[in-house]
């Protein structure tokens, strides 16, 4: 009896150990990001973030589960299976509606499947009921590059303090937006209001992409010092060209090969020019003026080999350029 006892204390003591060893592991996989703190934000205030999760393991991972601690936070994975080297963004949306004051929120994010480990992350907001944002946030959707537009998000107090201000105004300084500050338009019918409008305008050599930028607010209240809200938006490229490039396998020297390749933008325009012609690749121009335009490009190599060409294509909006990749591959 006293061997059997000692026996399962020994798997017992195994399997915690195993246990043990295995627990924390899945954290390594954000980097040391496993906290998010939005700080003081107005009651309402839709929050958002992005956790990368990088497989920094030889073996291939899948996030098997991801578990909140409360309904007002929303989690969705980019991807569930990562290979070696592969990266992952687990997606959060705070909902500032449904709670007041201080919170934190936990995050368990288990990944397996052979061997289980689970990460908790933290999440953290303060909402206050004294101060509105409206809208929640700027969004400037989809925009073209080089469109200066201008949106604005409205900062109004109801609290208890006459001498409320904001005192500082903070942002990255490679945001592709300018700010400016404006006191909240009175509205008709209605008593003076106490804030700001605060009014965003896109830069025209903002780069092509995805952005989200956070902005804080310092204002004169000791309680919270410091509200936040995001400029989000997507500035596309004002010229697309389909297909972005050309490959010709097989080629026989003195055969010619055409291809067709479409350029589309959001307004009329006109085809000015195409550089990098040359090694028996040539280029016909369409002599007019449209939202679509299609080359022709003529490929008759002289020589046996490998050509790569990059062609830039110009145009009248504003001199914006788009490349095109021409590679082609002759045999005698």
């Amino acid at each position: 009896m006293h061997k059997a006892l000692s026996a399962l204390i020994a798997i017992l003591l195994t399997a915690t150990t195993a246990n043990a060893q295995q627990s924390g592991w899945a954290e390594k996989l954000f980097g040391g990001e496993l906290t998010h703190d939005f700080g003081a934000v107005p009651r309402g205030t839709q929050m958002k973030h992005s956790f990368k999760i990088t497989n920094i393991y030889k073996v291939q991972l899948q996030i098997t589960e991801v578990r909140v601690s409360c309904g007002c936070l929303k989690a969705e994975l980019s991807t569930k299976v990562l290979n070696p080297g592969d990266t992952a963004m687990l997606h959060l949306n705070m909902d500032g509606r449904q709670f007041n004051g201080f919170k934190t929120i936990r995050v368990f994010v288990t990944v397996g499947p052979k061997f289980i480990s689970t990460a908790v992350l933290s999440v953290s907001a303060v909402t206050r009921g004294d101060v509105a944002f409206s809208p929640s946030e700027i969004d400037f959707g989809n925009l073209n590059r080089g469109q200066m537009l201008a949106r604005h998000i409205d900062v109004e107090y109801a609290g208890d303090r006459a001498d409320w201000r904001v005192i500082e105004i903070l942002k990255n300084s490679s945001a592709p937006f300018e700010l400016r500050v404006e006191d909240l338009p009175r509205l008709v019918g209605s008593s003076p209001r106490r804030g700001y409008r605060i009014l965003a305008t896109m830069r025209a050599e903002a780069a092509v992409g995805n952005f989200k930028q956070e902005v804080v607010l310092k204002t004169n209240d000791s309680a919270t010092p410091m509200l936040t809200f995001q400029v989000v938006g997507n500035v596309q490229a004002g010229l697309a060209i389909s297909p972005g490039s050309i490959a010709v396998r097989d080629m026989k020297a003195g055969e010619t090969v055409t291809k067709k390749v479409f350029v589309r933008a959001s307004k009329a325009f006109r085809i000015i020019g195409v550089d990098g012609q040359g090694d028996g690749i040539t280029v016909d121009i369409p002599n007019r003026q449209d939202t679509t335009l299609v080359l022709t490009v003529n490929i008759q190599p002289t020589a046996i080999g490998d050509i790569r060409k990059q062609l830039l294509i110009r145009t009248d909006l504003d001199a914006e350029t788009t490349p095109l990749i021409v590679e082609v591959s002759v045999s005698p």
